[in-house]
């Protein structure tokens, strides 16, 4: 009995561990969509029910020690690192929807939408949308 209650724990774990490698949460390397170049690196957590994600890391040294000028409230000249620039998404099957991005270079929010393809669970796409119009960022897993 206590070998199949081990049995039983040891495939728990083990399809916790898969579940989390497909999962949204976890840390992000940005891409630039217009460059290419890794900026950050972004955590992406569930807080309630909402998800978010956090500026963990900026990649560049030199732009480590920025304040957010575009920022609005309490997150006005706060540093960059650290700030929560995914907000509110839920999910929606297999996407995470109707919450909000910030990019705070340009000062700019939009609604957003995050998700990953099941061919290739370390690769997320980030949609943000004004209107009809939108652009999407591939971010790389940060193992």
């Amino acid at each position: 009995m206590k070998y199949l209650i081990s049995f039983f724990i040891v495939i728990l774990f083990t399809a916790s561990a898969v579940a989390q490698e497909d999962s949204v949460f976890g840390k992000w390397k940005t891409i630039d969509d217009e460059t290419g170049e890794a900026k950050s690196i972004v955590e992406i957590y569930k807080k309630g029910d909402k998800v978010y994600g956090k500026i963990t890391d900026i990649l560049n040294p030199q732009d480590r020690d920025k304040l957010c000028i575009y920022c609005e409230g309490e997150e006005y000249n706060k540093p960059v690192l650290g700030l929560d620039i995914i907000k509110n998404l839920e999910r929606d099957d297999d996407e995470y929807t109707g919450g909000t991005v910030f990019d705070p270079e340009k000062g700019k929010t939009y609604k957003a939408k995050i998700w990953i393809e099941n061919d290739n669970p370390d690769k997320l796409y980030l949609r943000g949308y004004i209107a009809f119009l939108y652009r999407t960022q591939e971010w790389i897993r940060v193992k």
